[in-house]
């Protein structure tokens, strides 16, 4: 199955479960895209010491996962994309939209 994830929270523990949601899924043998948005573009600076966002979110990627991130949102946050977030446009996003069988979001 090929899943499309949209993350637009920057709550650690929402999007910490949504990569543990999307490994699960690749472990399964399930394609995976997740495309951060809004508040989401944050992910990379959401660690705590109970939720390790960062660290899902490199395995996600480790294990052939695909993220990408709003570049207008990135912008609004003076933020630049990243070997782990690249910076990515709403065309990005709609191709996640139109590529995947299933959409969820968080």
């Amino acid at each position: 199955m090929k899943v499309g994830i949209v993350i637009s929270s920057n709550d650690p523990e929402t999007v910490w479960n949504a990569f543990r949601f999307a490994n699960f899924a690749l472990s399964s043998g399930d394609e995976v895209k997740v495309f951060l948005m809004g508040k989401g573009v944050e992910a990379e600076t959401l660690d705590t010491e109970n939720f390790k966002v960062t660290e899902q979110m490199q395995s996600f990627v480790d294990k052939g996962g695909e993220i990408l991130a709003c570049g207008t949102c990135l912008n609004l946050r003076r933020k630049e994309g990243s070997e782990l977030c690249p910076f990515s446009t709403l065309k990005d996003m709609y191709e996640v939209v139109a590529w995947s069988e299933k959409l969820l979001t968080f």
